[in-house]
């Protein structure tokens, strides 16, 4: 793991916060570029970073900067780099509010926001592609990859539920393996 510093890691998660857009998953090749080429955390590290994040409360990106900050820094590398993550959509947003209102009910403003909203699968997906086939290993995993997809398309458990109950048998599928 290479060293980093409080300047360096404000900055490269400064820069994933004023990039991304379309929520945790679409910064995920950004950071991916930012953070691995720093050597501060492997691609693999980023996806566990991800898992965890997505089973703890608040934000999937303020909660993978902080780990990363965290790894790197300690307690002042995490909040650097949550603040760094954070302060660009806090800038842009209430930029945004301000002259929101005025321009709101505009077709044009409209068109963008609908334009918008057909790119957030079109990054996501690519990146759900790739977890995938590097998450499947065996059968065991392509099964918990169907039962779990199953369990989220019913809506019958929350999110975080699945996720908590899989990460449990994903330990003790490992354990017996070994």
């Amino acid at each position: 793991m290479a060293k980093a510093r409080y300047r360096d890691l404000f900055l490269a998660f400064f820069k994933v916060g004023l990039f991304t857009f379309g929520g945790g998953y679409a910064m995920l090749p950004l950071l991916q570029r930012e953070i691995v080429k720093r050597k501060w955390a492997t691609t693999d590290e980023i996806y566990d970073y991800y898992a965890i994040g997505q089973v703890t409360p608040g934000i999937i990106a303020v909660n993978v900067s902080t780990f990363i900050g965290y790894k790197t820094k300690g307690i002042g590398g995490a909040v650097v780099s949550m603040i760094g993550m954070v302060l660009p959509s806090f800038l842009v947003i209430c930029s945004i509010a301000t002259g929101l209102s005025f321009f709101w009910q505009n077709p044009w403003v409209q068109n963008a926001f609908n334009g918008i909203r057909l790119i957030v699968p079109a990054l996501i997906i690519p990146i759900c592609f790739k977890m995938i086939k590097k998450s499947l290993v065996d059968k065991m995993t392509f099964l918990i990859l169907c039962v779990a997809l199953l369990l989220f398309i019913s809506k019958f458990f929350s999110p975080a539920v699945i996720a908590l109950l899989f990460g449990c048998f994903g330990m003790l599928y490992k354990g017996t393996k070994k």
